[in-house]
């Protein structure tokens, strides 16, 4: 199980990325999402989206992230531009009952001790949303995007126009 823990979640700000952070998270291939901040809209959203185009998907808001990093029991990885190399720490990642963590605003000193590992996907600002992105593409090695996750609402490939199918509930 792969689960993604959004720190520092505002939802009159963050309400797009938070929920960009959740779907892109879904689409490469984790289980699910732990916000900071409770918002049952960030939540009715993302259950939307699992409802329409499927997949097992679970979203919780409102999480005590500091009890969450000390009592998980798997290995806590902590996404920044501060840390290790994601191409030298990669190999040493196991691939299950694993704890992502993305922040928001400034993220507190104290995730940098909590983490097993601080993960740089790159030493350049950029989003929270690409970092994840890259991070679970690169630790499943693709697998993620290739899922069939066999939902009421799935996009065919075409190489010029949208083809979506709609199938019976």
């Amino acid at each position: 199980m792969i689960t993604i823990l959004r720190l520092g979640h505002r939802p009159a700000r963050d309400k797009r990325v938070t929920t960009h952070v959740a779907l892109a998270a879904r689409a490469f291939g984790a289980d699910r999402v732990l916000v900071s901040t409770r918002d049952p809209g960030l939540e009715r959203t993302v259950h939307e989206v699992v409802r329409k185009f499927g997949g097992p998907f679970e979203i919780e808001t409102g999480v005590a992230w500091k009890k969450v990093l000390r009592e998980w029991r798997g290995t806590k990885v902590h996404l920044t531009m501060y840390g290790l190399p994601l191409d030298e720490i990669l190999p040493r990642i196991p691939r299950d009952d694993l704890l992502v963590v993305v922040g928001a605003e400034k993220v507190p000193a104290e995730v940098f001790d909590l983490a097993d590992v601080n993960v740089a996907v790159g030493n350049q600002p950029h989003s929270e949303v690409a970092a994840l992105a890259v991070f679970l593409d690169r630790l499943l090695g693709g697998a993620g995007i290739r899922r069939i996750l066999r939902g009421r609402i799935e996009i065919a490939p075409s190489p010029r126009s949208k083809l979506v199918r709609e199938r019976a509930e």
